[in-house]
């Protein structure tokens, strides 16, 4: 049996009554023992972990869940540390409090590095002073006890407790000294690195309300908000008079906000857009409402951004290399280009997209002269529960944000504007409130995954080897000084570690769409330009890619030894050689077919992939099946990881086939699945996946494999059909898949 996880949002008491031993990191990632909370003297820390008399061992996931499995793969730490059988185990979501729980939340692919040393010492300390309790019962020494499968044996004698029989000597116990802990080794694990079933699976397959979408309070009113189309403009004016008389509806008003297009500030700011609110005593009564809403807009604050001009101004900067800010730069560039025997230029662009998450944003609030309560799937909950106070003017200790399952984030839920608005209108009513968003809404006002454009120059020598690089980085800008989100380029170690002779430079060019984190940020577009003129460079050389690529990340080196942001360049080869392998790369395949290979280093990861694919006549692909082989460290959940990979191989299949978001003056033309369509399943392809057992710590898996997917499946519709695709989405180019 799998672990069950309650589903009830948990306060901040609740959770901190332990029957037994009960376990706690302070800020500072030191364990301490939780004393069971009572009704006069709750306890003043948080316990990641208890032991009851009954056997449960009850489990906190403290970073927010949207899909990417975390509430099970960070139990899982734990339970292995502590030898518990994961049958014993049930997962709770952890309250939300960061000077109990450090930073929560999801982004970055960091969820498991960042907990996976504290998670251990949490585990190993409860099973030191689990032995310890044994010891004591047993009267025999600790060395002579062994543990599996939440019990504690003395294999000599035959005898053997469970934990449920030792939590409460334990619990009475001193605390074990950090330098004593003995955490496993990876040959030991017996639970990390299988496949467990996530903790949520069966509630998800019976359709029980665990997202955010479904959260119900008593006395709850639903509200919709509607802000100007142009993104950034005001209200000056609306039917409001109309609309409160319609059937069901409460109250309708205008909220003034900031006025102007927003920005990706997901730390420091509580900004919310212009508009005017709609409450109603259910959805359907405001969303009929908001049919009959007429608004008077003024646009003159509002963006005025036309992707196409945007893309326009793109190829011009192109063209003005000489005016480009340098970012780094190493030997001789413009002779090396002079000297290379072969030449090559190649001018990638990739559009807008958005996050298209299942689940619409939607929060509920319920705000008070003294208090504060939010549901949200936000993946920054630490953030709502730091900048909502100063929103309200209410004290921190007044304020208690739930963190609730979230349907899919790709780094949308980053940003909070949705909970801030459900804020201001509970406020204003002194009700419990929900404000849903429509699709509609989501699509026209997210931060959109900006808009690049890269222009590449490189050249070879006689042997067929790089021997310059100059790339030529344009992104959009609000300020003329700094990249919108999304579009600035940090320093590579590949392939300019590499190569004797290279320039780095950028461009910005005016645009105010609003953009932000979407799955493995600056990566998903570069990886495309970067892995698909390398291909071309091989093929300009009459070189087998493969080759050309483990030529070119050399000898193995760790260009900065113990740091998990670097490249290992015998991790990246160890993956290229295996997905090759698995692939049959080199094999003779039938006209209009071929194989394309992609390696990329993000977000810690090390991953390559290899696409088989077939083009007609028609320039319809079919993508067969994508072999992907990922070093991301020790693994903890299978299931889990195997998830994420295959996730992102569909998600970039979908978002390279036909996903673009077009703007004129300032506002988003698609509006839905209709105009922005998903990949189907039965155009999903076989996905194979390889996890290298390197022996690392572990990293993140949310994002490593999605930027190579574009490319290696560029790189095999070049094979199959001979023709180069140099733009996003490749429906810009002719084909369809």
């Amino acid at each position: 049996m799998s672990a069950s996880e309650m589903h009830a949002t948990l306060k901040r008491r609740q959770f901190l009554q332990a029957s037994g031993l009960g376990l706690a990191l302070t800020a500072g990632g030191r364990v301490v023992k939780v004393v069971a909370a009572s009704d006069t003297e709750p306890s003043t820390l948080s316990a990641y972990i208890s032991i009851g008399h009954d056997g449960v061992i009850t489990i906190g996931a403290p970073n927010p869940e949207v899909g990417q499995g975390v509430n099970t793969s960070l139990p899982m730490i734990i339970a292995e540390e502590l030898d518990a059988a994961w049958s014993d185990v049930k997962v709770v979501s952890a309250p939300v409090d960061a000077s109990r729980f450090g930073a929560q939340f999801a982004g970055g692919s960091l969820s498991i590095p960042m907990r996976w040393d504290e998670l251990r010492r949490v585990g190993a300390t409860a099973r030191a002073m689990l032995l310890q309790s044994a010891s004591i019962k047993l009267g025999v020494p600790m060395a002579e006890l062994s543990t599996q499968d939440s019990r504690v044996t003395h294999e000599e004698s035959g005898r053997s407790l469970t934990y449920a029989e030792l939590a409460l000597g334990a619990s009475k116990l001193p605390l074990p000294d950090t330098d004593d802990l003995v955490m496993k080794q990876a040959e030991q694990y017996r639970l990390l690195g299988t496949r467990i079933t996530n903790a949520s699976a069966a509630a998800i397959a019976q359709g029980k309300p665990l997202f955010g979408i479904d959260v119900q309070v008593p006395g709850m009113v639903y509200a919709c908000f509607v802000k100007c189309p142009h993104i950034g403009g005001v209200p000056v004016a609306a039917n409001l008079e109309e609309i409160k008389a319609q059937r069901g509806v409460l109250d309708a008003f205008i909220i003034a906000g900031e006025a102007g297009p927003y920005t990706f500030d997901i730390r420091n700011s509580t900004r919310v857009s212009p508009g005017v609110a709609i409450v109603a005593r259910d959805t359907w009564a405001a969303m009929r409402a908001r049919k009959l809403l007429k608004v008077q807009w003024d646009t003159q604050p509002a963006s005025s951004d036309d992707s196409e001009q945007i893309a326009l101004a793109a190829r011009v900067a192109s063209g003005q290399r000489e005016q480009a800010k340098t970012i780094s730069s190493v030997g001789d560039i413009n002779q090396a280009l002079h000297d290379a025997k072969t030449r090559s230029k190649a001018f990638y662009s990739a559009d807008f997209v958005s996050h298209a998450q299942l689940e619409p944003q939607s929060c509920v609030a319920w705000v008070t002269e003294q208090s504060a309560e939010v549901w949200t799937s936000s993946q920054t909950p630490s953030a709502v529960d730091q900048l909502l106070p100063g929103l309200l003017s209410l004290p921190p200790e007044t304020v208690t944000v739930h963190s609730v399952r979230g349907g899919g984030g790709f780094g949308r839920r980053l940003s909070n504007e949705y909970v801030y608005e459900a804020a201001l209108i509970s406020q204003r009513l002194g009700l419990p409130v929900k404000v849903q968003w429509s699709r509609e809404d989501d699509m026209a006002f997210d931060y959109f995954r900006s808009a690049l454009y890269l222009d590449l120059e490189a050249g070879l020598s006689d042997d067929g080897r790089v021997s310059a690089w100059k790339l030529h980085v344009i992104a959009g800008s609000t300020d003329q000084e700094t990249a919108n989100y999304g579009g600035t380029y940090r320093e590579r170690d590949f392939p300019e570690r590499r190569v004797p002779h290279y320039d780095i430079a950028t461009t910005l060019i005016a645009s105010q769409t609003p953009t932000g984190a979407w799955r493995a940020p600056f990566s998903n577009i570069y990886a495309f330009a970067e892995q698909s003129f390398l291909c071309e460079l091989a093929v300009a050389a009459d070189r087998d890619y493969r080759e050309f690529l483990l030529d070119l990340l050399g000898d193995d080196e760790w260009f900065k030894d113990g740091d998990r942001n670097v490249l290992n360049t015998a991790r990246a080869k160890g993956v290229v050689n295996a997905a090759c392998a698995a692939a049959g790369w080199g094999r003779v395949l039938p006209q209009g077919r071929g194989l394309g290979l992609a390696f990329f280093f993000s977000h810690a990861g090390h991953v390559a992939e290899v696409a088989e694919v077939s083009v007609d006549k028609d320039k319809k692909i079919t993508v067969h099946d994508v072999w992907v082989a990922a070093d991301v460290g020790q693994v903890i959940n299978l299931s889990g990881v195997e998830n994420q990979i295959e996730g992102s191989v569909v998600d970039g299949l979908s978002a390279l086939a036909n996903q673009r978001i077009t703007i004129r003056n300032g506002r988003i033309q698609e509006t839905n699945f209709d105009t922005y369509p998903l990949l189907r399943m039965p155009k999903a392809p076989r996905v194979h996946v390889q996890m290298m057992a390197s022996g690392y710590a572990p990293t993140g898996a949310g994002e490593p494999a999605l930027p190579p997917l574009a490319p290696a499946v560029g790189n095999a519709v070049f094979a199959a059909y001979g023709e180069r695709v140099r733009e996003l989405p490749f429906s810009k180019a002719g084909f369809s898949v």
